[in-house]
């Protein structure tokens, strides 16, 4: 098979900011800046880079620097010369089943604090609910075992959820899948034809905009911030011009920047979503896990003046344990037929036992959201004030909920940064993993999930990490390669 071509513009973007911040020589900017993207999955492995007289005039400047640049990946073991393909990119024997990207997902070795994926461990009940749920094994056993709709009393517990939270709701309005990640990739493939535009915020949950542009559509980013929150005007304008078949949104303690977005920018979404007949799908994997303030309606209970169609995700992930692969989408009836005719093509149903533990879960969600909110508020509070504290120069909101703290370095060195980290044991997601089109090299995020003597790794790990780059000096010294 020939490999997949990363073209020369695409590169090009994704390689924004690479000399930014080093003094290195161009062609080690250039091959560590690649590096950086193999290892965050942004370049996925098997893909055939650009031509190097392509690259050249796309990054603007000599063949000579990309072809260094691609002569020390080889020698690195980041790339692979094939017959009749090109440069061909491939992950190093040693990175495999070690520090390697989120996008892999690859395990760890146990001494190393884990921090790519934003998690609590499983919330107090968990093994009581298990045990409750083993009494209805034998009627479930009844079954054949192939469930796509979901648990009827799972079902009927979602949605009183919602009517409690002020979304009145009907279990025949819910269907439950295998995991918020499932929900969306599911909606993507009805949703979505090739060549339709998909808003997304920018940044975004990664392996949404994944599985927006795998369903073929074509990624339209609206700015968020941590601090200012969604641009308005750009929203509106994007909204107009563009059409979107689908705008994918974290209205509620959005991923990553923990932003929350207004009264007013949510009746400007709807309207004009209404107008440009434009679904909204609202996930919620982070929307509960508030730690102050009040928590906003879910998104759809606003819709009905404007007549938009939104779709709501939910998880049990976050809020539960992730070991617990229970998410689910609230839609029309006819919206969840039509996601119940394709689902068989990817999965067969989602997994009983599951279910059943979930059951005895989703009624006890606001007493489990209590005990979790006091944690919460501790870790941010630890985390954020010792980053203040030690490295003054970054600015670190304090975000009203969610697991991470969206933390601006001030100059694009974040993948240079991740890679220090990893070379201490703590392994991070860098800002670009974050951007649809990359960037955010300005930008890290920081989770504050973990026990306190991780909390006091971490920031110990950072403020290292960050003197050893120099990024208290006026630029990033040198090559990446040592700290890989």
């Amino acid at each position: 098979m020939t490999p997949v071509l990363l073209s020369a513009r695409s590169a090009a973007l994704l390689l924004t900011d690479w000399r930014a911040g080093t003094d290195a020589p161009a062609y080690e900017a250039l091959s560590d800046a690649l590096r950086v993207l193999v290892i965050d999955g942004r370049i996925p492995q098997g893909v055939r880079l650009p031509a190097e007289r392509g690259l050249a005039a796309a990054l603007h400047v000599s063949r000579t620097t990309v072809a260094n640049a691609y002569s020390r990946l080889r020698s690195d073991g980041f790339v692979v010369s094939v017959r009749g393909s090109g440069s061909v990119v491939r992950l190093p024997a040693g990175l495999i089943g070690r520090p390697d990207p989120e996008r892999l997902g690859g395990v760890v070795d146990d001494d190393l604090l884990d921090l790519r994926k934003a998690a609590l461990h499983s919330a107090p009940g968990i093994a009581e609910a298990v045990e409750r749920a083993m009494r209805h094994v034998p009627a479930a056993l009844a079954g054949i075992g192939y469930d796509t709709v979901g648990d009827p009393g799972l079902r009927a517990a979602i949605a009183s959820r919602y009517t409690d939270r002020g979304l009145p709701t009907d279990p025949s309005q819910v269907v439950v899948t295998i995991g918020a990640q499932h929900a969306i990739a599911l909606l993507a493939r009805v949703l979505v034809r090739r060549g339709d535009a998909v808003l997304v915020e920018s940044p975004t949950y990664p392996h949404a905009h994944e599985a927006f542009r795998d369903a073929g559509g074509r990624l339209v980013g609206v700015p968020v911030d941590a601090r200012t929150e969604w641009d308005a005007t750009a929203l509106e304008t994007t909204l107009r011009r563009t059409a979107p078949a689908v705008a994918y949104v974290m209205p509620e303690l959005h991923n990553p920047t923990g932003a929350t977005m207004s009264a007013s920018t949510r009746e400007l979404l709807l309207s004009v979503a209404a107008s440009t007949g434009t679904t909204v799908i609202a996930d919620e994997t982070m929307g509960e896990l508030r730690i102050e303030g009040e928590p906003s309606v879910p998104l759809a209970a606003r819709a009905g003046s404007a007549d938009a169609s939104v779709v709501m995700i939910g998880s049990a992930d976050k809020v539960f344990w992730g070991g617990l692969r229970i998410g689910w989408i609230r839609a029309s009836p006819e919206l969840l037929q039509r996601l119940l005719l394709a689902r068989p093509t990817g999965d067969l149903g989602t997994p009983v036992l599951d279910q059943l533990v979930a059951r005895e879960l989703v009624p006890r969600t606001e007493a489990v959201l209590e005990a979790r909110r006091e944690y919460l508020r501790q870790g941010r509070d630890d985390v954020v004030g010792a980053l203040r504290a030690r490295l003054p120069e970054w600015d670190v909101p304090s975000p009203a909920g969610g697991l991470t703290t969206w933390v601006g370095l001030g100059r694009p060195v974040s993948s240079a940064l991740v890679l220090a980290a990893r070379s201490e044991g703590v392994v991070l997601a860098s800002g670009g993993v974050f951007g649809p089109d990359g960037g955010f090299e300005r930008f890290l995020r920081v989770p504050f999930t973990m026990p306190p003597a991780d909390r006091v790794r971490l920031v110990d790990v950072l403020e290292r990490s960050w003197a050893r780059i120099g990024g208290d000096a006026a630029g990033v010294r040198g090559s990446l390669a040592a700290v890989v």
